[in-house]
C-alpha cells in the first residue's frame, strides 16, 4: 500500500473505529481479491466489531496498492460515504460522535431546625450545622447473610433425547509429505469418546483420517443441521497440534494432509451467529493435541501436595518430532496453536494441554487426557457438572509423568453461562449401549 494511503488509515484509525461496520464491506472486498476467505473468517473472529475494524486495517495496509482504492469503493457502495470522503480527502475533521449528556447531580446538605435558634441575651445566633440522615438500621453486624451460591445458577436444560449430536474428527495416518509421524494409540482414544458419548445420550458421528479441507467441511455440514430438537453439541478432535496466531481461542489442529485449521475458527462455525438452531446451547470442543513443543519437567512441591504420581514410561506426545524414531519420548503429534478468546456465549474448549507444551499419548492405552476424561465421566457425570469435572481432569493428569520426568497440564476456556451437567439414563439401552 502507497504509505500515503496507510497514514491516512493510520491518522483515521479512531474514526473508523467508532463508526464503521466492517461486515457491510467484507463481501466486497472479497469479491475485489483484495481478501481470501481465511483472511475474512481471521477477521470475524478477532473479536466485536471494534477488534474487527482493527484487524481490517492492520490486513489492509498489507494487501497492496489496490488495497485502498477498492476499500473506498466498498465504503460508497454500502452507503458509508461520509467515511469515504473522510478517507479521500485526508481531512483532519472527525467524524462526529454524540456523547451521552449527564446530568449534574449536587447532594445538598440536610439541615437540622434544632440548631437554629433565636439570639438569647445578646448572643450571636447560632450557625447551621448540616447533619447526615441517619442510617437504616441493617441486620446484626455479626449475622452476615450468605451470599447465594451454586443454587442461584441455572443449568443448562438437557433433556432432549438423543440430547445433541457429538463429532469425533480421529486423526491417525498422516501423509508422508505432511513430516507427521501417525498417531498410534489415537483410535483407542476415539472408541473411548464414542462409547462415552453414546452411553450420555448423544448421538455420535466419527471421522478419521481428514485433510484439512474435509475437516472445515464436516463442520460446516455440523453447523448446516437443524439441532433444534438437541440440547447441546459436543466436537471432539484428536490430532497432531501447532501454535498460531490468535485472538480468542489458543491452538490449531492438523489434517493428515499437513495444513492446520485454527481452533478459533472450528468454535467458529458453531457459534451463534452461524449455527442459529444452536443458540443459546452449550458447545463442548474437547481438544488432544499438542499446544507447542515444550516439555513440562514440572517443579518440586511439598509432600503434603504429592498424591498418587503414574509413570508412564512408553509415551509419545501430540507435538513435533524432537529426537529420533527409536526414542520412547520422540514427538508424534504437533503442538496445538494459540487462537483467540471469545466473546461467543455457550462455548466451552477443552485441551489437553496447556498452550505451548506438548501433550502425551500412549501408544498402546491412548492419550492421558482422553484417558481420564473418560474416567472421570463414567464415576462423576450423574452427580457432578462438568466444569467442577474438568477440575478432577486437570488434577489426575497432573499427577501422571512421563518416565518419571515429563508433566502435562489440561485446562479450559469456558464461555458457559450456567452450569451443564450430562444426561445420565439410569437404564435402559441409548444409542445401542446398554446402561444399568
Amino acid at each position: 500500500m502507497d504509505p500515503r494511503h496507510r497514514e491516512i488509515l493510520e491518522k483515521k484509525r479512531r474514526d473508523l473505529a467508532l463508526s464503521l461496520d466492517p461486515s457491510d464491506i467484507y463481501d466486497g472486498l472479497l469479491s475485489r481479491g483484495i481478501f481470501t476467505d481465511d483472511m475474512i473468517d481471521e477477521i470475524k473472529s478477532s473479536g466485536p466489531r471494534r477488534a474487527q475494524v482493527s484487524q481490517l486495517l492492520r490486513d489492509l495496509a498489507r494487501r497492496g496498492s489496490q488495497a485502498f482504492p477498492a476499500f473506498l469503493e466498498c465504503l460508497r457502495e454500502t452507503g458509508q460515504h461520509t467515511l469515504a470522503e473522510l478517507l479521500e480527502s485526508g481531512d483532519s475533521a472527525s467524524v462526529p460522535v454524540p456523547l451521552p449528556v449527564r446530568p449534574n447531580v449536587i447532594p445538598l446538605p440536610v439541615w437540622n431546625p434544632e440548631d437554629f435558634k433565636k439570639p438569647e441575651n445578646g448572643d450571636a445566633p447560632k450557625k447551621l450545622k448540616p447533619r447526615t440522615l441517619p442510617i437504616a438500621p441493617t441486620e446484626d453486624e455479626n449475622e452476615i447473610t450468605p451470599r447465594p451460591r451454586s443454587d442461584s445458577i441455572q443449568y443448562y436444560k438437557m433433556d432432549a433425547s438423543p440430547c445433541g449430536v457429538c463429532l469425533i474428527i480421529n486423526n491417525v495416518e498422516f501423509d508422508v509429505a505432511s513430516d507427521l509421524k501417525n498417531r498410534m494409540g489415537s483410535d483407542i482414544d476415539s472408541e473411548k469418546l464414542e462409547r462415552r458419548f453414546r452411553s450420555l445420550n448423544f448421538h455420535v458421528i466419527v471421522k478419521r483420517n481428514l485433510k484439512c479441507k474435509h475437516i472445515r467441511r464436516e463442520l460446516s455440514m455440523l453447523a448446516k443441521m437443524d439441532h433444534s430438537g438437541y440440547d447441546c453439541c459436543v466436537v471432539a478432535i484428536l490430532s497432531h497440534g501447532t501454535e498460531a496466531s490468535h485472538n480468542r481461542f489458543p491452538g490449531a489442529v492438523h489434517g493428515v494432509d499437513g495444513p492446520s485449521v485454527p481452533v478459533q475458527i472450528i468454535t467458529n462455525y458453531l457459534n451463534g451467529q452461524n449455527c442459529p438452531s444452536l443458540q443459546g446451547k452449550p458447545k463442548l470442543f474437547f481438544i488432544q493435541a499438542c499446544g507447542g513443543d515444550e516439555k513440562d519437567m514440572g517443579f518440586e512441591v511439598s509432600p503434603d501436595e504429592i498424591q498418587h504420581s503414574a509413570v508412564r514410561l512408553d509415551e509419545q506426545s501430540d507435538a513435533i518430532p524432537t529426537s529420533s524414531s527409536s526414542d520412547s519420548l520422540s514427538c508424534s503429534d504437533e503442538p496445538d496453536a494459540r487462537a483467540t478468546l471469545p466473546t461467543p456465549s455457550d462455548i466451552l474448549v477443552s485441551y489437553s494441554t496447556f498452550p505451548g507444551y506438548v501433550s502425551w499419548r500412549d501408544a498402546k492405552k491412548g492419550s492421558w487426557y482422553v484417558e481420564i476424561l473418560d474416567d472421570v465421566l463414567e464415576k462423576n457425570a450423574a452427580t457432578d457438572d462438568l466444569a467442577t469435572m474438568l477440575i478432577m481432569v486437570n488434577n489426575e493428569v497432573s499427577q501422571i509423568s512421563a518416565k518419571g520426568l515429563y508433566k502435562q497440564m489440561p485446562g479450559s476456556f469456558n464461555f458457559l453461562r450456567r452450569l451443564f451437567r450430562f444426561q445420565v439414563p439410569k437404564t435402559g439401552v441409548i444409542n445401542g449401549v446398554l446402561k444399568t
